[in-house]
């Protein structure tokens, strides 16, 4: 698929993209195509989550973004500065939270962060560290060793110091790899906050029920290709099915012929009748599967209905043909 058709430019002046992203490739010297060609308007003030299987291409995609991978081709723009042509400023709008654990161990909570602010030419100021430091429950912490923390707390650091500088873009490495529940839940409140205050801030996560739960857009990336790009809404209810599971009162060990022409399955060692409709329909066919049930003497005692999560479209999309997507 060429991924230009799927991510035209944002032309909507009302959601005007902060990252643009112009036919970036990215092969290693040996040989090996991380990225095939990426074109993505990230909008201003949204959250965009990026998922993909491991070795898709998420990290070096965002590595080059942010000024760390050297593309093969293309152009990147932050905030309106190139990030090759013009880094300084590209890279002063972007807050990173890598995947690695790596900080100045023998320093404290306090100083690095304060220190990470000053990198970036900002002027001191200790209000917002002790914002940033209170909102990641790190106050407590803020006189501690990073060496003496837990991961956890590690991960915090990592975040307090990628929002010290007040950045525009904030961008979220598995940020909740190895992390606990609570520190999930605070750094989702926060996220929410920064959205709400007018941070972008993009996102990759193996915890696909948190991209369901917090992006506005999901964007799929796999074996370097940037295959599908959505609105959450609109990608749930595109490709979002439903499902009608029936408990039979007797196993079958095959569907009836009469019935080829409906969408069945059988589970469950033929327990279980399963109906898959779909959502854009009008129609659901469920009260005519019924009554053709009924005329072919096959009674059920149970009947529940289920609907597709983000992970079961996130699985069908990785591993269907490409084709498929056209």
């Amino acid at each position: 698929m060429n991924s230009a058709n799927i991510t035209a430019p944002n032309t909507d002046p009302t959601t005007s993209a902060i990252v643009c992203i112009r036919g970036i490739s990215k092969t290693y010297s040996g040989g090996f195509q991380a990225l095939k060609s990426i074109n993505l308007d990230i909008r201003r003030g949204e959250i965009f989550a990026l998922l993909g299987p491991n070795g898709a291409g998420k990290t070096t995609l965002i590595g080059i973004i942010c000024g760390i991978v050297k593309a093969s081709s293309g152009t990147v723009t932050a905030d309106g500065h190139d990030t090759v042509r013009d880094y300084r400023a590209a890279r002063a709008s972007i807050g990173l939270v890598p995947q690695e654990l790596h900080t100045d161990s023998f320093e404290s909570v306090w100083s690095t962060a304060r220190f990470s602010r000053g990198l970036f030419g900002k002027a001191p100021d200790d209000a917002h560290i002790e914002k940033v430091l209170r909102d990641l429950s790190l106050w407590d912490k803020r006189d501690a060793k990073i060496k003496t923390l837990s991961g956890g707390m590690k991960r915090r650091v990592l975040i307090a110091k990628a929002l010290a500088h007040e950045p525009k873009i904030l961008f979220l490495d598995e940020p909740s790899a190895g992390v606990d529940v609570e520190l999930r839940h605070d750094m989702w409140a926060m996220v929410r906050e920064l959205r709400a205050n007018g941070t972008t801030v993009i996102l990759t996560t193996h915890y696909i029920e948190e991209a369901e739960d917090m992006a506005d857009r999901i964007g799929v990336i796999s074996k370097g290709e940037l295959i599908l790009v959505e609105d959450k809404k609109v990608l749930m209810k595109k490709l979002g099915k439903k499902q009608l599971a029936l408990t039979l009162r007797l196993p079958m060990t095959r569907i009836p012929a009469a019935l080829a022409d409906w969408s069945l399955e059988l589970t469950d060692a033929g327990h279980t009748l399963v109906y898959s409709f779909d959502t854009q329909r009008e129609e659901t066919g469920i009260a005519a599967l019924l009554r053709a049930l009924g005329e072919h003497g096959i009674d059920f005692k149970d009947l529940r209905s289920s609907e597709s999560s983000l992970e079961d479209i996130f699985v069908s999309l990785v591993h269907q043909p490409k084709q498929a997507l056209l």
